[in-house]
């Protein structure tokens, strides 16, 4: 398969390493690029547009909807839109290069469905629902009822995990990057 048709989806529930991973990868093999996420939120610090996402208006965002230019995307809270560009994808293949999604479960299946026979999707799992907690309450970054929503979501998107094509369990983050990376060594060579 050429490199054009391929696309790597790495997915997990929040807190699982999925980030830590994919940069991993993204360090371990030069032909993937990342692929930038559109998102109708503001920009955050110091991200930029075109860097860290394509920032645009939900007006902008059910346009691109409606003309189907969206490989997958989702409305991940009220007004808050998240998705991948079809422009995107197409961008970094005429860079020669492999489309890396770090997207959420719900997207990854989407784009998986859209391009069967070009993808391989990894899930990321925590060692337990339990750990995953610990994790996301040593981040600082939740309240009570946030850590909740996310636990119970983390939960719901688990139970997703065999609709991909490998699922590595990240109990140890050094042992996880090196499957995955034996993993998309096999895939890149296909």
């Amino acid at each position: 398969m050429a490199i054009q048709n391929k696309i790597i989806i790495i997915t997990a529930p929040s807190g699982s390493g999925k980030t830590s991973i994919t940069k991993h990868l993204m360090h371990h093999f030069p032909q993937l690029a990342f692929s930038i996420s559109a998102a109708t939120r503001e920009a955050r610090g110091i991200e930029k547009n075109g860097v860290d996402y394509y920032f645009m208006s939900e007006a902008d965002f059910k346009q691109k909807i409606q003309h189907n230019e969206f490989a997958e995307w989702e409305m991940v809270y009220e007004g808050k839109y998240y998705g991948t560009l079809k422009s995107e994808l197409q961008r970094i293949w005429s860079e020669e290069k492999v489309p890396v999604l770090d997207i959420d479960v719900k997207g990854a299946i989407h784009v998986k469905q859209q391009y069967p026979q070009s993808c391989i999707t990894l899930f990321i799992e925590p060692p337990s629902v339990q750990e995953l907690k610990k994790r996301l309450e040593s981040r600082g970054t939740e309240n009570p009822e946030s850590l909740a929503a996310r636990i119970n979501k983390a939960a719901y998107e688990i139970s997703f995990k065999d609709h991909f094509d490998q699922q590595i369990i990240n109990d140890d983050l050094q042992k996880a990057c090196d499957e995955a990376t034996i993993i998309i060594q096999r895939f890149l060579q296909q």
